[in-house]
């Protein structure tokens, strides 16, 4: 194994890799020590006693798809040297064929993602509102992951500015449990008969497919400002929510208000949080561009190489409990309206239990993108509500798992199979890999023994909850509670700090700016104008436009709700990733020192040096994780300077960490380094001091508050 202390992530391999092919038969190598398989069950969800690896290549040699042995299979079967190739060559057909299909359409949404494995643990604060087996007290229950970009395809960037999807397979033992949400607790649209509107706006443009995963253009502003429903998510959205500095640091909401049921019968409204235990942060939007082009799998390879670390990222899931009322409104706010959030402050988040992530998947198509969510996926003591949108998806997940995953079976998927008994009666279908016996799938029978039977509320059987239907005429309408499109987006932006505000002005001024209509921005100019006349006035003077006066009344709406912001507490430095410039002038023990302070930080250094290998030291050596040419600033949360090297790179390195509002700190010879890109060493966020260690010390002070913003109003 390499000798890695601290270990740096991201070995493709796992195992010190020789320069010449090996050629001594050996078996599979097993899989790296951060990544975990589905959990072995049947199709029926019977636990399986598999070896690790038990699912992966077996034997040390080549073979067909059904076991044979090859002696070659980088020559096609030919008459003669010269060809030309023979139909009969078996081999060349099966490879050949299964090649050619090995790709399944990829999500209309929410194509981009990631994944990984973790557990969650309940501490019982839930077992007051729902029988839910997995929300009780000590109750562990294993955890499948997936995060994701909404709008661009699978080869598209993580870093645009977009909706970030945060689904949650629960695999309960009684039955599997989707939390299927975003990172943004409002949605763009009232009613699910609107979504393929707002995708397909959304989407590149039909003629020139372009632009890819973003929303500034002309068709995207064209609807949402006919659809002003859409403008507190479109806030959001433009509002640094848009751009997470990690999945790790990201909220997750369930978006929509459910239903839970307690042991007595009893009901609930509630909404669903996760929140993260590092805190809410995200990029500021140069580093999200550069990361467009430096590094598009940024977001991804941040969660596999914080989990490969050791440092598992956590969320804490709450919920907010509202009275089941006929008319499901709590404080004037309509709890069937996706468009809509309940200010913390007026029903507190309450905790009920907490996830850790600590496993990287085996294998990405496999797991992260077979595994299908569905949010009538549900279990005892957990329901839906009558929410427009939710009715509309409870029907189009499962319907485009059809066509994605190429029938009905995509459940016996291994990351897909519940770990609870199934008995469903459902047969046949394209891939199905259950062994069914029997005579009978059906029911009343006698020919199964009656077998399966139907369950009670004492055998732990899902009850649809008898909720009562108010009077009404079958009609196309939305309830008048609906009507209010502007009130909770002037909530979300009064709630903001003041950098957060040039943030959301910066935002609107560059994607209207991307437009072609002046008629489509003049309309959205309106709908800010009707958020907050500063908003507006910043941006219609970015587009060279006059700013409209407002056309609704702003009069007796709260002003503030802390949790909608992001700046103002401090958080854990779990993972983070903190440069440390180094060239062979510097002193390695001192280099040696700054390393493992960082690591006893729990945060992951890497030294940037100017060529690869080590930095030698006489006795001491360390390791160079990044060169000059391969580092940039939006890889690291914060930077160290060892020493001074005389290089336009590390000049720009500093250059940008200092633009960026990021914490850099020196010692010795480095200060030097700040000279050379124009920073004063006693600017905020700068930290210099004649020990490495002490250095740390400030910078992991720093780190808490993730930027140093007072830089950037300076």
């Amino acid at each position: 194994m390499f000798e890695k202390n601290p270990p740096v992530p991201g070995s493709p391999a796992g195992f010190e890799v020789p320069v010449e092919e090996p050629t001594t038969p050996t078996d599979p190598p097993p899989a790296k020590p951060d990544q975990r398989e589905p959990v072995p069950v049947t199709a029926t969800g019977t636990p399986e006693d598999l070896p690790d690896g038990a699912r992966g290549p077996q034997g040390r040699f080549l073979t067909t798809a059904q076991g044979a042995r090859l002696t070659d299979t980088d020559h096609s079967l030919k008459a003669g040297r010269r060809g030309p190739t023979l139909l009969q060559d078996h081999h060349f057909r099966e490879k050949i064929t299964h090649f050619d299909h090995e790709r399944i359409p990829e999500r209309a949404v929410h194509a981009r993602g990631a994944a990984a494995h973790g557990v969650f643990r309940a501490n019982g604060a839930a077992s007051k509102i729902t029988r839910a087996g997995f929300l009780q007290k000590g109750s562990e229950t294993r955890v499948f992951v997936r995060f994701s970009t909404v709008l661009g395809s699978r080869g598209s960037a993580d870093t645009v500015r977009d909706t970030r999807g945060f689904a949650t397979k629960f695999y309960t033992d009684e039955g599997t449990f989707d939390l299927v949400g975003n990172n943004i607790p409002v949605f763009f649209i009232q009613d699910a008969i609107k979504f393929p509107d707002i995708v397909h706006a959304a989407k590149p443009h039909p003629d020139r497919e372009i632009p890819q995963a973003q929303s500034a253009h002309d068709t995207f502003w064209d609807f949402v400002s006919l659809h002003t429903e859409a403008t507190a998510h479109t806030l959001w959205n433009m509002s640094d929510r848009g751009i997470p500095r990690s999945y790790r640091m990201m909220e997750g909401f369930g978006v929509h208000t459910f239903r839970l049921v307690n042991s007595d019968g009893e009901t609930s409204l509630v909404k669903f949080h996760w929140k993260p235990r590092l805190g809410v942060h995200s990029l500021v939007w140069e580093e999200a561009q550069l990361l467009g082009g430096i590094d598009p799998d940024f977001h991804r390879r941040d969660l596999a190489d914080a989990i490969e670390s050791g440092a598992y990222p956590e969320w804490d899931l709450g919920v907010q409990v509202f009275p089941d009322t006929p008319e499901q409104t709590f404080e004037g706010i309509d709890l069937l309206d996706p468009t809509k959030i309940v200010p913390e402050e007026l029903a507190p988040v309450q905790v009920i239990g907490t996830m850790q992530l600590n496993a990287n998947p085996t294998n990405f198509f496999a797991e992260t993108e077979q595994v299908a969510f569905h949010p009538g996926h549900l279990v005892p003591g957990i329901d839906v509500t009558d929410d427009p949108l939710l009715q509309g998806r409870l029907f189009s997940y499962l319907d485009t798992q059809l066509s994605r995953l190429g029938g009905p079976n995509f459940g016996q998927l291994p990351i897909n199979r519940p770990h609870a008994p199934v008995n469903d009666m459902l047969r046949d279908g394209m891939h199905q890999t259950g062994v069914h016996p029997g005579a009978a799938p059906y029911r009343p029978n006698t020919l199964g023994a009656g077998c399966p039977f139907l369950a009670g509320v004492e055998d732990a059987a899902f009850i649809d909850v008898p909720a009562p239907i108010a009077a009404g005429v079958k009609e196309r309408e939305a309830p008048s509670t609906f009507d209010d499109h502007f009130s909770q987006a002037r909530l979300f932006y009064r709630s903001l700090s003041e950098i957060e505000k040039t943030h959301v002005a910066n935002a609107y001024t560059f994607e209207l700016g991307k437009c072609f209509e002046q008629a489509i921005k003049e309309r959205q100019l309106q709908v800010l104008a009707n958020i907050d006349a500063g908003l507006c006035a910043t941006v219609a003077a970015g587009l060279g436009l006059p700013a409209p006066e407002p056309t609704v009344s702003t009069d007796g709406e709260p002003l503030h709700s802390e949790a909608l912001s992001q700046v103002g507490a401090t958080w854990p430095v779990e993972g983070r990733m903190i440069g440390i410039v180094a060239d062979d002038s510097a002193d390695v023990a001192e280099v040696a020192k700054a390393v493992a302070a960082v690591a006893a930080a729990k945060a992951v250094p890497l030294v940037i040096g100017p060529h690869g290998g080590k930095l030698d030291g006489g006795r001491k050596e360390v390791p160079i994780s990044r060169t000059f040419d391969t580092a940039r600033s939006v890889e690291y949360d914060a930077l160290l300077l060892a020493s001074a090297p005389a290089d336009p790179r590390v000049r720009i390195l500093v250059d940008e960490t200092f633009r960026h509002c990021k914490a850099i700190g020196t010692w010795g010879a480095g200060t030097e380094a700040l000279e050379h890109a124009a920073v004063h060493p006693e600017a905020p966020g700068v930290v210099t001091a004649d020990d490495p260690e002490a250095v740390v010390t400030g910078i992991v002070e720093l780190l808490g508050a993730h930027r140093v913003w007072e830089r950037s109003q300076a």
